[in-house]
């Protein structure tokens, strides 16, 4: 068989091997655009009808290196889970449980600290305002946590599961802390997480120049979000291109 081919087969024989791959390139991916925060932060995946089920980042290993096989297969109604010999970070545990438990909708859910998000989170109104196209993206599709309480343990993720409720907030800015979006799948999560960063870019440079911001109006930004919502197709290609590009230079992460 080509060499090509072979890199693009799952190279490990766990359940959910495509899910694996998915989350793997998610994780190499961030890490090459910088929005990882060395061996913390954390991204995750149900894998069950109710989401209670779910793949996991293992404790301490850098997103650049993270393989399909590395990841961790959690139950989030499992109580025992922090002492098992591949126990997940305390915090990964107590944020990420809590959204499998109490958010059916959240199937993907990523954490992390990138820069110009946890900007947006440093501002007294860490609100995003509509003043492009990215941002648009994000019009009554945020929420903004302004209560952070400390490291998200099991108490504080209990409480920040809740403001994912409404099925139409996908991202919370989370205050004094970074950002965490959800989705359906690692592609589509993935997308937004990056567009997201992106949007908070434009914003936090637009303010930068201390001139006075652009502002679309509500009713052109409802429009251009709902527009965005219905575009075909983009999230798939944009991870399915991305794995091509780690398959072209010969990464393991499908491993």
């Amino acid at each position: 068989m080509p060499v090509a081919s072979l890199r693009k087969e799952n190279l490990t024989n766990l359940p959910f091997a495509e899910e694996r791959a998915d989350m793997a390139a998610a994780f190499r991916w961030t890490a090459r655009l910088n929005m990882h925060e060395a061996v913390a932060n954390h991204f995750s995946l149900a894998v069950n009808d109710d989401g209670t089920k779910f793949l996991m980042n293992p404790n301490q290993v850098h997103f650049s290196r993270v393989k399909a096989s590395d990841l961790l297969l959690i139950d989030a109604n499992d109580p025992e889970t922090l002492s098992g010999p591949d126990a997940p970070d305390p915090t990964a545990w107590g944020l990420h449980g809590a959204i499998h438990r109490n958010v059916r909708h959240a199937r993907c859910v990523m954490h992390v600290h990138s820069i110009h998000a946890t900007v947006l989170a440093s501002l007294a109104d860490s609100r995003l305002p509509p003043i492009d196209q990215n941002c648009a993206t994000f019009f009554n599709r945020h929420v903004v946590d302004a209560h952070y309480g400390g490291l998200a343990f099991e108490e504080e993720g209990e409480r920040c599961s809740a403001l994912l409720a409404d099925p139409k907030n996908k991202v919370m800015v989370m205050g004094n802390h970074g950002v965490l979006v959800i989705g359906d799948t690692v592609a589509d999560a993935f997308n937004r997480m990056f567009y997201f960063e992106r949007a908070a870019e434009t914003y936090i440079k637009a303010l930068w120049t201390g001139r006075p911001l652009r502002v679309l109006s509500d009713e052109i930004a409802e429009k251009t979000a709902a527009e965005l919502d219905a575009y075909p197709g983009q999230a798939d290609r944009h991870l399915a291109e991305l794995k091509a590009i780690l398959d072209e230079e010969g990464s393991n992460y499908r491993h």
